[in-house]
């Protein structure tokens, strides 16, 4: 079960590494600096998350699986569409209505980690 999460991982992280090399070497000079710096800012919690959700499988694989981890890996991932998604759509497009999608991926994201602490405490404590 665990095992497509860190595949979802590995995909995120590749994909983050694509769209990074885009992002330096095709919308150079085609958007705004401030701009590129936003989508900068998706490709960077974009690979953080990736390699999260791998630290997830990982984690699932020695304490094991628990729906908060299974919850947490959800967000991440929902996190990383709506956080880093909303900042790519916005920075090539410049419309402003994909700001207000962005807070939504970071509380996905904070929801995540505190599902995944929350998961190595009540395990620590076994």
């Amino acid at each position: 079960m665990f095992s497509r999460v860190g595949a979802y991982g590995a995909i995120h992280a590749l994909l983050a590494v694509a769209l990074g090399a885009f992002g330096a070497h095709g919308l150079e000079g085609k958007i705004s600096n401030d701009m590129l710096d936003v989508f900068e800012t998706g490709v960077r919690y974009h690979m953080y998350h990736g390699l999260g959700l791998l630290l997830l499988a990982l984690i699932a694989d020695r304490i094991g699986t628990s729906k908060r981890m299974l919850w947490a890996g959800r967000l991440m991932h929902i996190g990383i569409f709506l956080f880093s998604g909303s900042l790519y759509a916005l920075s090539l497009t410049d419309l402003s209505v994909f700001g207000p999608i962005t807070p939504f991926g970071g509380v996905a994201f904070i929801a995540a980690w505190a599902l995944t602490a929350m998961s190595l405490w009540r395990s620590s404590s076994r």
